[in-house]
C-alpha cells in the first residue's frame, strides 16, 4: 500500500465513490424523469467502474508483479467503457429525437 501517497489515495477513493454516486443519481433520474433510456447511461459506466477498482486494486498491493494482469483488465475495461457510455449517450440522443418530433 506504500505505492501512492495518502493525497493520492485520497482521489483514487474519492473518485471510485463519486463514480458510484454518479451511476446511482442517473438511475434516479432516469425513474424521475420516465426517461428509461437514461438508464442505460448509468450501465454503461459500470465498465469504467471496474477500471478504476483494478486500479486502485493494483496499486494496494503496491503494484505486485503477480496482479500485473489487473493492469490489462483496467485497459480492457476502459476501451469497454468508452464504448458503452458512447452508445449509450447515442442511444439518448436517438431516444430523444423520437419523442420531440
Amino acid at each position: 500500500m506504500h505505492a501512492l501517497s495518502i493525497p493520492t489515495w485520497t482521489i483514487h477513493i474519492s473518485s471510485v465513490i463519486e463514480w458510484i454516486a454518479a451511476i446511482w443519481l442517473i438511475w434516479l433520474y432516469a425513474d424521475v424523469s420516465q426517461t428509461p433510456s437514461w438508464r442505460w447511461l448509468s450501465l454503461g459506466m459500470l465498465p469504467a467502474l471496474v477500471s478504476a477498482m483494478c486500479a486502485c486494486t493494483w496499486h494496494f498491493f503496491d503494484n505486485s508483479p503477480q496482479l500485473e494482469w489487473l493492469v490489462l483488465l483496467q485497459a480492457a475495461m476502459t476501451v469497454v467503457g468508452n464504448m458503452t457510455l458512447c452508445g449509450a449517450a447515442w442511444w439518448i440522443w436517438r431516444t430523444s429525437q423520437r419523442s420531440s418530433v
